[in-house]
Parts: structure tokens; sequence; C-alpha cells
């Protein structure tokens, strides 16, 4: 094996070849020229170095043949790639070039207007990405897979986003079991709609499938109309993965097609082999909707930047509503008390994961990185999940979705769950706001569907039919959305702020 070749994710590049890889609005590229495009970029990069030591390199590029390649070239010049989100504020793109002490950024020439003076006010070499596939090939420095090679940048739903440090070594055995469970192959081709600088988009969606030799197909951004597009138009696709909000949205396009081309897009997902669901919990109604005009019951999972993939259900067999499944190949995972002891199935708990799918570190934060693993080397997630019949099911995180309400624990998931069994009711989010006697009051947030109205006495009259008095909301605002980060996933902290004296 070559020097290049000790990256795990190359070496699987050498062994596809020509095969198919990228397809992207720059063009349609094959592993080969991954492999001979990634080198420029590595070259230039190295400048007169022979390697990069591990350096931190941020690159935002847009989902393309040019981010593949500058993600791969980072890793070849022996460099540790922090993607950069394309929809951030400068605030948050400073916190981030800050923490990771970035030593160079690669930026799109359509981002330069943003990026380039962060960059040139911290002193850092600031390179585009469409100048650095000019490069000739320079030696390459040899990589060891222990060495770091992602830091990705958690969403920052419960505080500042923290970096999560993962090695070669570690995205091999996440991107090895994501492909042993849902066998994925060389003749996957996936349509691409995830943002690239989270890892639902960079591991489940791009490198497991380029690492079993399958082949990409990015859109620049998500467009429901368009993503209806392709998927009637090809018949190559046999993937798709997203998250619930995009599933909502496809699906109220689909709802406004007229019935005929209803038919043609139920006839375009039947072709797929898979389709999956992750980052945030699947609502039952979604999951009910979209069976109904897919014919595919969604594969939902459970992972974290921290992790990967942890749990799933089956790729084959029955999937359980509610449930994110088993854990994944080479993983381990269990549910324990505050106390760290076992917890009986039927009883909730913290679940905590282990395995060498687990990350290395948060970077520059001991502290942070100790207190996240227990004394014997467990990942201590911070969802509460119970486990029943060896399947798990999550009842959120134990810092924003587990309620304390007059002395009981309640699940915020659950609550929303019934609550969007209201005619009136598009989309819930339930927080908890402190309360002097209650501890926390159940405060929901609702998005109504087009021409309903809801007000307080009568979703709690709905409520009190359906769940116990407890659970039933004290608090309501239906504001015309809510607020979301880049996924598409609700920010609850920032919901509880609407619930704020004027």
């Amino acid at each position: 094996m070559s020097q290049v070749e000790s990256i795990p994710a190359v070496a699987r590049a050498h062994a596809h070849g020509q095969a198919p890889a990228v397809v992207a609005s720059d063009g349609t590229f094959s592993h080969a020229q991954l492999l001979d495009a990634s080198a420029a970029v590595a070259s230039r990069l190295l400048g007169n170095r022979h390697d990069l030591a591990q350096a931190r390199v941020c690159f935002m590029v847009p989902p393309s043949f040019a981010y593949v390649a500058t993600l791969f070239g980072i890793w070849r010049a022996g460099g540790i790639a922090v993607p950069l989100c394309i929809t951030h504020p400068a605030p948050e793109l400073e916190h981030v070039l800050d923490d990771a002490s970035a030593s160079s950024v690669v930026v799109h020439p359509s981002f330069e207007p943003t990026l380039r003076p962060l960059a040139e006010a911290r002193k850092l070499v600031c390179l585009r990405s469409d100048e650095l596939g000019t490069s000739s090939h320079a030696a390459l420095p040899q990589v060891d897979a222990a060495r770091g090679a992602l830091l990705i940048y958690t969403s920052g739903t419960t505080g500042k986003p923290k970096g999560a440090l993962s090695t070669h070594a570690i995205l091999q055995a996440q991107m090895r079991s994501i492909v042993q469970a849902w066998e994925l192959c060389e003749r996957d081709r996936i349509l691409h709609v995830l943002p690239l600088h989270h890892l639902h988009g960079i591991l489940n969606a791009l490198l497991s499938v380029l690492y079993a030799g399958g082949c990409c197909e990015l859109l620049p951004r998500f467009d429901a109309t368009e993503v209806w597009a392709r998927l009637s138009q090809s018949t190559q696709l046999t993937l798709f993965m997203a998250v619930p909000t995009i599933y909502a949205k496809l699906a109220a396009c689909f709802d406004d097609a007229p019935s005929e081309r209803q038919i043609e897009l139920t006839r375009a997902c039947e072709r797929l082999r898979l389709m999956v669901s992750g980052s945030a919990a699947l609502p039952v109604s979604m999951l009910e909707r979209w069976q109904k005009l897919s014919r595919h019951q969604l594969l939902e999972r459970y992972g974290m930047t921290e992790i990967g993939m942890g749990l799933g259900n089956p790729l084959h067999g029955p999937r359980h509503p509610s449930s994110v499944g088993v854990p994944f190949p080479s993983v381990q995972a269990r549910v324990v008390g505050d106390a760290g002891e076992p917890v009986a199935d039927g009883n909730p708990g913290q679940l905590e994961i282990a395995g060498p799918n687990v990350f290395r570190e948060y970077w520059n934060q001991p502290q942070a990185t100790a207190q996240a693993f227990t004394a014997d080397g467990w990942f201590k997630t911070g969802d509460v999940a119970v486990r029943e019949h060896g399947h798990y099911r999550l009842l959120g995180r134990a810092s924003v979705d587990i309620l304390k309400t007059g002395g009981y624990k309640v699940s915020a998931l659950e609550i929303e769950e019934t609550l969007r069994e209201h005619p009136a009711v598009a989309e819930a989010c339930v927080v908890g706001v402190p309360d002097d006697e209650w501890g926390q009051r159940v405060a929901a947030a609702l998005l109504l569907r087009a021409g309903h109205s809801l007000d307080l006495v009568q979703l709690r009259a709905f409520c009190k039919e359906r769940m116990a008095s407890y659970k039933v909301p004290t608090l309501l605002v239906t504001p015309v959305d809510l607020p979301r980060n880049a996924m598409g996933k609700v920010q609850k902290p920032e919901v509880a702020k609407l619930f704020e004296p004027a």
C-alpha cells in the first residue's frame, strides 16, 4: 500500500477507479478523478511543507465535486478538515476559526466576500477552491489512521458549539458500520440534499456511499420541487436520506401536485431501495404520511456528531414506529440511572454508547471531554431512552426534552406527538419554562395549519382527554415559524425565549 492509501477513504477510492463517484453542478467525476483532483489540492495546501501535521484547515465550499476534492485533499496533505456552514453569519464562522486555531482556509468564490476578511483579520492563508486543482502533484505525506481527520462543530442546541474530533480510524469504523447495516455497494446512487458541515450529510450520505464504491448526486441546495423532479427523472437512484423537516416539505409539495403527478412521484419513490430519516425525532404522523405517499416505511436511526451512527431500525424486518432500533454493527449501547447503575428494560435512563465509532475528544476542551465519558469509557450521549424488547426508544435530550414539573419527569417528545394529533396543528414544539411553584411549566409552541385557529382553552381540553394532567401545556404561542439551525432542527433554547415576558 502506498503512503496515500493509508487513509481509509482514499484507499477505497483507489479500489473503485473509473466508477462514477460524484455528479454535481460542476460535472460528473469518477473515483479516479477524485484522487487526481484531491492530490492537486493537497499539493497546493502543502506549498513548501512536506506535511500539514494535523493543522486545521477550514473550508467553505458548496455541495459540489470541489467540496469532495477539498475534503480529500486536506486529508492527503496531512491536515484536519473543518467544514464551515455556508449559511452561518460571520460571528459563528469566527467562533469556529478561533476555536479550531485554523492555519488556513479554503473558500469558494461565492463566499469569498464573507470569509476572506475574517481570515485576513487573523492572518490566515486564504485559498480559493477554484484555484486549488491547478497545482502539479507533489510528494504527499504518510498519514497514519490514528491521526485527527475531521473536526465537526456540534449544532449548539444546548450551548456554544464544540468541535468534535474524529480520527481516520474512527471514520473508517463509522463508514464500515453504515455500509454493513444498510448493505451499501457500488450499485448505490444517492440523491444528496443535506448540508455538508454536519455529520449526517458528510458521513452517512457522502463518505459511506463513496466508501462502498457508490455515487453521490449532490444538489446545490434543498428544493422540494427539484428533488421530486430528480427522483422522477432518474432510474439510477437507489438511496435518499433526509431529516423530518425535509420529508414534511416534500410531502407538502406532493399534496400540491395533480393526482396524475402524484402517481408518478409515488412510483419514483418505489424505485428506491432505501429511504432514511434522522438528525431529529421522526413524528409517527409523518412516518405514516410518508409511507402512504411513497410506499416506504422510513428507516429511522439515531446518531450524533460524537458517535456517527449508534442505533438504527433494521434494513430487513419490522421497523418500530417511535423506535430508533438496535445498535449498529460494532456499536454497544446501554441505559443507566443517574448514578450509572443499570436500568431494567422498560424504565427510562441515560443512553450511553461505546465502540470504535466514538469520537476522540472535544477540541481544546479536556474538561468537557472527560465529563462526556464514564470511568469505564462509555460516551454519555445526554439523551434519555428506554429499552423495550431489545429496541431503543428516545425520550429526548436530558437538558431540553425532559421536563420536571410538579415533581414529575415528562418527555417533551411524547407531548409533542400527542399535540400533532390535533387537526389544527402542523408542527409542535414543547419546552419547559421556569416556574417557582411547578419547577417548570409545560409550554407549547405550535405552527397551525392554514385556515385554523387554536387557543389555550381548546388545546388543554383536547390534551386532557389524551394525557395525564401534569403533561398538559399551560402556556401556548402560535408563531409563524420556529427557530431552526441549518439542518432544519428546531432550536429549543430559542423557542423558550418566545415565552419570556415582553
